[in-house]
């Protein structure tokens, strides 16, 4: 697949962008404020740093609202795929877990908040960097990255996202896994709104209790 190359060939010199983010001491310019994301449309592709795409999928984003839907595309299955239907509720701390085939969900609580479709307001800022070239017109995209903790989960961050705040990538690293975040085919418009609607028959799910422990997240979700 296209997508699948392009990612692997994005891990490289992103990660390597992070590094030297990390050793740099006094490079961060601190006049620069996280921006937010506006209201998106668009595919999110999951790779483990061993090169396995996780999942590939389309995504609906409410900016304003904290809300996110994200569902994998069954027409790209993988030996190491996953297949998700998630509806996210950032601002009220609850997600479900929908299949639609069986008209069933099941409705958690969120302990981070951490998702890739918006830089966290304590981030900080890294460097701007150029992927592609950018001596040749059309053929580099100019990118800021910006850098922090995870929250209530051990592990960093590494998002990029364009001068208009769209976001292209982001790398959550832990002692035990990696994973790169990619968006493509982004618009900036929430095509359908119904998506981000509660199913009916989600809507009196009693909340799970979360075992000890368990830290749920969107980025867990892919573990």
């Amino acid at each position: 697949m296209v997508w699948n190359l392009q990612i692997g060939n994005m891990f490289a010199p992103l990660t390597l962008v992070f590094f030297v983010c990390l050793t740099a001491t006094t490079n961060a310019d601190h006049h620069h404020h996280p921006c937010h994301s506006p209201n998106m449309t668009g595919q999110m592709s999951v790779m483990s740093l061993k090169g396995e795409i996780k999942t590939h999928g389309t995504f609906t984003y409410d900016s304003t609202g904290k809300k996110l839907r994200f569902r994998s595309n069954e027409s790209h299955p993988t030996n190491s795929s996953l297949g998700l239907d998630l509806l996210m509720f950032f601002n009220k701390g609850v997600f479900y877990e929908i299949d639609s085939k069986n008209q069933s969900c099941e409705k958690k609580s969120l302990q981070s908040i951490d998702h890739p479709l918006d830089i966290p307001d304590d981030a900080k800022f890294c460097t701007t960097v150029t992927t592609g070239s950018a001596s040749i017109e059309g053929d580099g995209l100019k990118v800021n990255m910006w850098t922090g903790s995870m929250h209530n989960v051990k592990g960093t961050f590494s998002m990029f996202v364009t001068m208009g705040c769209f976001p292209v990538a982001t790398l959550y690293t832990t002692d035990s896994t990696a994973f790169l975040f990619s968006t493509m085919e982004v618009e900036n418009e929430i095509k359908e709104p119904d998506l981000l609607i509660i199913p009916s028959y989600c809507e009196h799910q009693p909340l799970e209790e979360t075992p000890e422990g368990t830290v749920n997240s969107f980025f867990n979700e892919f573990v």
